[in-house]
């Protein structure tokens, strides 16, 4: 319990070129111990790996975000081998390859989209939270996205963008929790904000005008690494606080 170092949880690290991947990697560049998740073990371990050949300190465990018993193991491991935790990233999401539009979606899919997206990331503060209560300066980062704002005219929630209607509602829900948490955790030091990495490479076909993965992730971890005078309950993209 006398580690001084920072102690760092992050979700939905499951590509190996993907936004939690890189963020687990800017992190422990700072000297920080990460605990890299991914729905598939070996796919957790794996990554964690990699990140080891660097020299990182970097651990990989499984997590299904929509499992109380999943999390109650990350949880109750961070406990035992620290017993804080600084960072919470809650970058796993749901998602579709469906374009159709809200009034021709599959409501089944739309649910689980939203069950991952918001109700996991709600269960993970909830459930990290008294871990979280126990470091000097924590940050909570979700990882949002512009289709879940009113004020983005290309993809937000009032454009003619037809695709994936669930994944931009459940950013917009995660956006509200945002500011729910923040507004409560106000007094406690713990500051609260979501973060769009934008249109990043996070896959091979993502095609023309994809940001490097690298540049995505560093919004992310400016949010996670928060002096005591930044501020909480925004919605921020490369570090400027957007209008939702």
């Amino acid at each position: 319990m006398s580690d001084t170092r920072r102690i760092a949880l992050v979700t939905g690290c499951c590509r190996p070129e993907g936004i939690g991947f890189e963020v687990c990697r800017q992190l422990a560049q700072q000297g920080i111990a990460v605990f890299l998740t991914a729905l598939d073990a070996d796919k957790a371990i794996a990554r964690a790996a990699k990140l080891q050949e660097e020299g990182l300190d970097v651990t990989g465990f499984a997590l299904d975000i929509t499992s109380t018993d999943s999390i109650d193991a990350v949880v109750n491991l961070i406990r035992m081998k620290h017993g804080r935790l600084d960072i919470l990233v809650n970058n796993a999401t749901g998602a579709t390859n469906s374009r159709e539009p809200a009034s021709r979606a599959d409501v089944n899919e739309a649910r689980r989209i939203v069950d991952v997206t918001l109700f996991g990331s709600w269960q993970m503060i909830q459930a990290t939270l008294p871990l979280l209560r126990e470091s000097q300066a924590a940050r909570i980062v979700n990882v949002s996205s512009s289709a879940g704002l009113h004020s983005d005219p290309a993809l937000g929630l009032n454009s003619k963008w037809p695709g994936q209607p669930a994944y931009g509602i459940a950013k917009a829900a995660l956006n509200a929790l945002t500011a729910k948490f923040a507004a409560e955790l106000r007094d406690s030091g713990i500051k609260v904000n979501a973060v769009c990495p934008g249109f990043t490479a996070t896959h091979p076909d993502m095609g023309p005008g994809a940001r490097p993965v690298a540049e995505g992730a560093e919004g992310i971890v400016w949010a996670a690494l928060l002096d005591e005078d930044g501020p909480s309950g925004g919605f921020y993209h490369d570090k400027q606080l957007q209008s939702w």
